[in-house]
């Protein structure tokens, strides 16, 4: 009788165990559902800050002389500006750059005679950073009128920016994981399941570019310059397990 009753309950320690270990090796085996989205946080914005370079040369075989003369047109440029209201405290001239020129001689057959020194080229920029963007913008246009001074004087195109870019890159965050958990809920809605934790936030890269343009998006992030009016987004992706 009593080996019996061993035996009953040998028997039946070894089916609760074997429950047990079937259904660890179940839950083991289980991955648990996950839905990962990809946000996307988007905004137009007009530039406020515009930095605008020229340049201004002169050319003469006495080193001394040029030099002179490119501080005349210093004078004539600086005066400019002030006539068009620039304050003298925004306007920036660079170091002067001294270029020695010279040209290689040969002869009628082709031999190599040596260098022939020809002058020398002094040149400077004169640059503006301002948050008038219209001001500066018309002066670039306008400044060629320093040629009739006698001045050769080389406008680049304006570059623009914008001061706020890190609170725009935070508003742009903000909506992209908006724009991504709003994804995530309608997927899992239509799936019939529910979201749970957020696992996995990654940031994408911040893109500017100039509206209305075909820029290509870049791997390292598009940072137009050229454009006043712009477009900036980011992307963030978001992984959350379900129930």
């Amino acid at each position: 009788m009593k080996n019996n009753f061993n035996s009953i309950v040998f028997a039946i320690a070894i089916i609760i165990a074997s429950l047990v270990l079937g259904n660890a090796f179940i839950n083991r085996n289980k991955s648990e559902g996950t839905i990962s989205v990809t946000g996307l946080g988007k905004t137009d914005f007009t530039s406020d800050l515009i930095v605008w370079k020229g340049k201004f040369t002169k050319e003469n075989m006495d080193l001394k002389q040029a030099y002179s003369d490119l501080e005349t047109d210093k004078k004539i440029i600086t005066e400019y500006l002030a006539s068009k209201g620039f304050d003298s405290k925004i306007i920036v001239f660079s170091a002067v750059k001294t270029d020695r020129n010279t040209k290689r001689n040969y002869s009628n057959d082709g031999k190599y005679l040596g260098e022939e020194f020809i002058g020398y080229t002094l040149g400077q920029t004169v640059q503006i950073d301002s948050k008038d963007v219209e001001k500066v913008e018309k002066i670039s246009r306008e400044i060629t009128e320093l040629l009739n001074k006698g001045v050769q004087f080389y406008s680049e195109p304006p570059r623009y920016y914008y001061t706020k870019l890190a609170d725009l890159k935070i508003e742009m965050i903000s909506r992209a994981t908006e724009n991504a958990r709003l994804r995530a809920e309608k997927i899992a809605e239509n799936s019939g399941a529910k979201l749970d934790e957020l696992t996995v936030a990654r940031m994408g890269i911040f893109q500017i570019t100039g509206q209305n343009s075909n820029e290509n998006y870049s791997w390292g992030g598009a940072f137009n310059t050229s454009s006043k009016e712009k477009t900036a987004s980011i992307t963030m992706k978001l992984t959350y397990k379900v129930r």
